[in-house]
C-alpha cells in the first residue's frame, strides 16, 4: 500500500465526477423547491411530502448500493465502472426532472413523484461509488485532501452554472413560458453532467486494493456501529446538511420576496452564494496546509451560527446590499469544512478497519450517503411544512408574517443546524498527526489488526468510555 501521488489530470478528473453529481445536488439545493412551488405549480406541503418520500426510499437503496459495490470486482475497478454504465440514464433523468407536463395537478403531481424517485435512484447508482472513489485513488492523506478540494471546486462551479446560466438560460430558450425554459436549461446541464461522468471514468485510476469484508448485511452494520468516528461524521452530514438545504432552498424567496429583487438581482444573491463557496474551495485548502484541519471544521461552523443570527437582526426587508454582504460571509465560512469533510470519511473508514480488524466500505460511504439525503429530505420536508404555516403563496405579496418565516428559514434555523455540526466535531480526532502515526501503521499490518494484535494502534483509537 505504498503512496502513489496523483496526477494534476486524475484531480481534475476526480474533480468532473462530482460536478456532474453537483448539477443535481445543486439543482435539488437552490432551485427544485422554487421551480416546484412558482412554476411546476405543486403545493408547498406537497413537495415536503415529496421530498420525506424519497428519502424513505433511500433507505433502503443506499445500503443496498453500498454493499452491492463491496461485492462485485471487475477488471476495469471496483467503482468506476458505475460511471460508464449510467451516466447517459443519470442525464435524461435530470431532463425528464424538469419538465412540466400539461395536465391536471393530480397527474402533475404523479409525475413529480416519477422523475422525482428516478432521479433519486440514478443519483444513487453514481454517488455511492463515486464517494467510495477515492480511497481506492490514493492512501496519502495529504493527497486525499487535495483531491477532496479540486473535487469540491468543480461541484461549487457546478452550483455556478445551475444559479447563473440555467436561470437565464431559461428565460431566453422560455420566451415567456418558463416551464418549457427550464426544460431545455437543464436538458443541457444533464448532458453536460454525462460527459464529465464519462471523463471522470477515463482519467482515474483505481490503484489501491483493500479486503472487504462480505458478511451479512447485519453484521457489516454491527461492525460498521462500533467505528464511533463515523458515526460523528453521520451526525454531523445530517445537521450540516439539513442547515445547508434549508439556506439554500430558502434563497430564491428570500431574494425574490423579502428583498424584493428582480429575477436578475435574484440569479445574482443566489451566485453570490456559489461565488462564496467556491472561494471557501481555495481558502480551505491553504488554510489547511498550516492549521489543524479539525479545528477549521469546528470552529468554521460555530462562526455560521453566530453571522446567521446577525443576518436575522441586522437585515431589514429590501436591504440588498447588506443582505449580500452577510450571505456572502456565511456561504464562504459555511463551506470550509468541505474538503475536510470528504477526506474524513475516507480515513474513518481506515480507522474502523484498524480498530475493528474489519473493513466495511461500501456500506459505510452509503451510509454517509444516506445521512446526507436523509438530511436534504428532512430539510425538504421542513421547508414545505414551514412555507405552509407562515401562509406563502407563490407568485404574490407577501405578508410581513411570511417575510419573517422566510427570514428564520434564511438565517437562524440553519444556524442552529450548523452549530450542531461544529459540536459534533468536538468529539472527533482523527487528525493527519492522528493518521499517519496510529492508523496507517494499523493498515501497514492487516494480520495484525485483522486478529486486534496490533497493541500501539488498536488500543490507541479505541474510543473513550
Amino acid at each position: 500500500m505504498a503512496s502513489q501521488r496523483l496526477t494534476y489530470l486524475e484531480k481534475i478528473g476526480f474533480g468532473s465526477g462530482d460536478m456532474a453529481i453537483n448539477v443535481v445536488i445543486s439543482s435539488m439545493f437552490l432551485i427544485i423547491s422554487y421551480f416546484y412551488t412558482d412554476i411546476f405549480g405543486l403545493k408547498p406541503s406537497h413537495m415536503g411530502v415529496l421530498f420525506l418520500v424519497a428519502r424513505l426510499v433511500d433507505a433502503v437503496t443506499d445500503p443496498l448500493m453500498g454493499m452491492l459495490t463491496d461485492r462485485i470486482n471487475t477488471r476495469r475497478g471496483r467503482y468506476r465502472p458505475y460511471f460508464l454504465v449510467f451516466a447517459v440514464p443519470f442525464g435524461v433523468s435530470i431532463l425528464l426532472l424538469f419538465t412540466t407536463p400539461d395536465w391536471d395537478y393530480n397527474a402533475k403531481l404523479v409525475w413529480a413523484y416519477a422523475t422525482y424517485l428516478l432521479v433519486t435512484l440514478l443519483f444513487t447508482a453514481v454517488t455511492i461509488p463515486y464517494i467510495s472513489l477515492i480511497g481506492v485513488l490514493t492512501d496519502d492523506p495529504k493527497d486525499k485532501l487535495s483531491a477532496n478540494g479540486y473535487r469540491l471546486f468543480f461541484a461549487k462551479v457546478a452550483a455556478f452554472l445551475v444559479t447563473i446560466i440555467v436561470p437565464k438560460l431559461a428565460e431566453s430558450f422560455g420566451e415567456g413560458r418558463l416551464e418549457l425554459g427550464y426544460q431545455v436549461a437543464m436538458g443541457l446541464m444533464g448532458a453536460l453532467a454525462v460527459g464529465l461522468l464519462l471523463f471522470c471514468y477515463a482519467t482515474t485510476t483505481e490503484r489501491i486494493q483493500h479486503r472487504i469484508d462480505e458478511k451479512p448485511l447485519r453484521q457489516q452494520l454491527a461492525i460498521l456501529f462500533r467505528n464511533d468516528q463515523w458515526l460523528l461524521l453521520c451526525g454531523a452530514c445530517f445537521t450540516g446538511t439539513m442547515g445547508y438545504v434549508m439556506r439554500s432552498s430558502v434563497a430564491a424567496y428570500y431574494a425574490k420576496y423579502y428583498l424584493d429583487a428582480s429575477a436578475s438581482v435574484l440569479s445574482y444573491f443566489l451566485s453570490v452564494g456559489v461565488g462564496a463557496a467556491i472561494l471557501a474551495m481555495v481558502a480551505s485548502t491553504w488554510i489547511t496546509k498550516r492549521y489543524c484541519k479539525v479545528k477549521l471544521f469546528r470552529y468554521s461552523q460555530v462562526a455560521v451560527g453566530v453571522l446567521s443570527v446577525m443576518m436575522f437582526v441586522l437585515v431589514e426587508p429590501g436591504d440588498l446590499w447588506l443582505a449580500f454582504v452577510l450571505y456572502f460571509l456565511i456561504s464562504f465560512v459555511v463551506d470550509l469544512h468541505a474538503p475536510v469533510f470528504w477526506s474524513a470519511i475516507a480515513e474513518s473508514v481506515d480507522y474502523g478497519e484498524v480498530k475493528t480488524g474489519r473493513r466495511v466500505s461500501g456500506l459505510a460511504f452509503g451510509g454517509i450517503s444516506f445521512f446526507q439525503k436523509a438530511g436534504m429530505g428532512a430539510a425538504g420536508f421542513l421547508v414545505g411544512i414551514l412555507l405552509t404555516y407562515f401562509d406563502y403563496e407563490p407568485n404574490v405579496e407577501q405578508s410581513a408574517f411570511t417575510l419573517t418565516g422566510i427570514a428564520l428559514m434564511l438565517s437562524i434555523l440553519p444556524g442552529v443546524f450548523h452549530t450542531l455540526m461544529g459540536g459534533f466535531m468536538f468529539r472527533y480526532r482523527i487528525t493527519d498527526d492522528y493518521y499517519e502515526t496510529r492508523i496507517q501503521r494499523g493498515l501497514a499490518d492487516p494480520d495484525a489488526g485483522a486478529t486486534g494484535t496490533y497493541p500501539e494502534t488498536t488500543s490507541a483509537i479505541r474510543p473513550s468510555p
